[in-house]
């Protein structure tokens, strides 16, 4: 398995070396996992830039200083502040997406299990980039999400370590104008 670690000098050198680790797999059939703290900066989904509310989502993200990125994968808004975990396992799409995300999923729950977390799956209701894939406690702490192109998979996460009511102030008028259902308690 091929690992990659730690961020790359700016949000467009950090996307390059996420997409480069999902490509070399498609090409060489080589697992690879990625873990870094990815810069300051809003990621919106694309179901976000679809709304209605969109340029006026990417102005509070900029009130907030947060960076604007669109990406691939996931469904809506997330905020990194700098100190958030993301991750990215790219692995030849051998087996189901459901397959792929119950390993993640399990994998996660292991690793906060080893740092004393109680890590619940589900989320809190209202929760931001609401998803079916994610873990709680006291708020939702991780979100997974899932791209599958030609012969790879990779499933990517975030995963919260502080900084939670910074997110949640970036979020919340993000969302408003989103028209989103959003609760700024949500965030774990």
């Amino acid at each position: 398995m091929r690992i990659v670690e730690g961020r790359a000098e700016d949000i467009d050198a950090d996307r390059a070396r996420t997409r480069e680790l999902f490509e070399h797999t498609e090409r060489t059939g080589e697992p690879a996992v990625r873990v870094w703290t990815p810069h300051r900066q809003v990621a919106f989904g694309r179901r976000d830039t679809r709304e209605n509310g969109y340029d006026a989502a990417k102005r509070a993200a900029a009130d907030h200083d947060f960076p604007v990125v669109e990406r691939a994968v996931g469904g809506r808004a997330v905020a990194y502040t700098g100190t958030t975990v993301a991750f990215a396992r790219a692995e030849p799409a051998d087996d189901g997406i459901t397959e792929r995300y119950d390993r993640a999923t399990a994998d996660l729950r292991t690793a906060f299990e080893h740092l004393g977390v109680d890590a619940r799956p589900g989320e809190p209701p209202d929760s931001f980039c609401p998803g079916s894939h994610s873990l709680q406690a006291d708020g939702k702490i991780a979100g997974l999400a899932q791209r599958v192109t030609g012969d790879a998979a990779l499933v990517a996460g975030i995963v919260l370590t502080r900084d939670a009511e910074e997110i949640a102030a970036v979020l919340d008028p993000i969302y408003a104008v989103l028209d989103v259902p959003f609760d700024p308690k949500s965030v774990g």
